[in-house]
């Protein structure tokens, strides 16, 4: 385009010199009208090459003042469109108007509902997933639970807790079943090891009873036991049950009323905290819960997996007809996106015009100029021939209105 815009002013020249002189040599009066629209011509040609030229650089390397305007204005351009798309593109009414009209709820709830689009996001989320626990470290990970767990636990006291739970578990009866479990065992070791408890028994008698009534005693406490653990696994209403209601019952209103026995729990559980097993436990803990999330992630038809799929589905659903639900989600979208371009406006533009002054000035004005160079080059073409046509126009006017 250069070429043939340099051409084209060569061309008139040329036209210029030979009708110059053909109007010299007498060919006749047309020659002037001729040679009056070629010199318009060069005189337009040249004028609109310089106008090019100097939006990029310095005509024939002249330093003429307001030459070379692109690359001296470079960084005030960029403020300037940085500017521009501030104000007209990162404003809060226009993105809400823009996402008003978009309609995200409706459309995001028609895509959530197609059965492939959930199975997408459900694996997308999986995949995000497993990423993220797989970049997470252990050791820090662990760390961090641990110490959230055990200042939780420092932090609350557990005795009314425990208390209220205990007294419903009492009023409830639901402690009877371990009772039954105790007296049950409690029988059955006492049948299966009844020869170790008269051992005990006469292995603690004074040395100097006789060995026959050490036997007896054994056999006499042995069968008294036996009788007692039987009575009480046999019979609900045995006093013994009693007496355990009544302690647990007084032992649940302790826990949730009386000083010492709080500030006793609490040492317990301070002391239980500090032990390492329990610091080994509850840092083994995130271990668990990772490989069991990550193995769920993993297959497609684990519950996690199809719960997830079954709640974008249902939530699809419900945004592609409920209008309120759907205003719900385009307010909170609206809301966002003001919010991020109000707050970060400055920080979104600055990229813009930190981006242009980092550029190189004279390689910018040869990228822009290359871009748009065809039309640049049409410019000088344009110049040309209109000039060349006001020429002819004005000197006929001119010989009308002097002849």
């Amino acid at each position: 385009m250069k070429t043939l815009a340099t051409s084209l002013l060569v061309g008139v020249a040329v036209v210029y010199g030979l009708a110059t002189w053909a109007e010299n040599a007498g060919w006749g009066a047309w020659t002037a009208y001729v040679a009056a629209a070629a010199e318009a011509g060069m005189v337009g040609a040249l004028a609109d090459w310089f106008a090019v030229t100097a939006l990029f650089r310095h005509p024939l390397g002249v330093p003429i003042p307001h030459t070379a305007i692109i690359p001296k204005k470079k960084d005030q351009l960029g403020a300037s469109l940085g500017s521009f798309v501030g104000e007209n593109f990162l404003s809060a009414d226009v993105v809400r108007g823009r996402l008003a009209a978009f309609g995200i709820g409706r459309r995001l709830g028609s895509w959530l509902a197609d059965p492939a689009h959930a199975d997408r996001v459900t694996a997308e989320a999986s995949t995000a997933l497993r990423g993220a626990l797989t970049v997470l470290r252990d050791s820090d990970v662990q760390a961090v639970v641990g110490e959230a767990i055990t200042r939780r636990a420092e932090a609350a006291e557990i005795a009314p807790g425990l208390g209220k739970t205990l007294e419903k578990i009492v009023a409830d009866g639901a402690h009877h079943r371990a009772v039954d479990l105790v007296c049950t065992r409690a029988h059955d070791w006492l049948v299966t090891h009844g020869d170790s408890v008269m051992d005990a028994v006469q292995g603690g008698a004074p040395g100097w009873t006789p060995r026959f009534v050490d036997k007896r005693i054994g056999e006499r406490v042995y069968k008294e036991l036996l009788r007692f653990v039987t009575e009480m696994r046999d019979m609900p209403a045995h006093p013994a049950r009693g007496a355990i209601d009544r302690f647990l019952t007084d032992f649940a209103a302790d826990l949730q009323a009386d000083t010492d026995t709080r500030a006793r729990v609490e040492r317990l559980k301070a002391d239980l905290l500090a032990r390492p097993e329990i610091q080994d436990i509850i840092a083994s803990a995130w271990s668990s819960i990772r490989n069991l999330i990550i193995a769920a992630a993993e297959d497609d038809r684990s519950q996690l997996r199809l719960r997830a799929r079954a709640s974008l589905m249902s939530l699809g659903n419900r945004l592609a007809t409920d209008t309120r639900l759907q205003a719900k989600v385009e307010g909170w979208a609206e809301d966002a996106a003001a919010y991020v371009v109000t707050t970060y406006r400055h920080e979104i533009t600055s990229l813009i015009t930190d981006t242009v002054a980092g550029w190189d000035a004279t390689q910018t004005s040869k990228k822009i100029e290359a871009n748009i160079g065809r039309d640049l080059q049409f410019i000088r073409i344009n110049g040309t021939v209109v000039g060349a046509l006001a020429g002819l126009l004005i000197y006929t006017v001119s010989h009308a209105l002097g002849g």
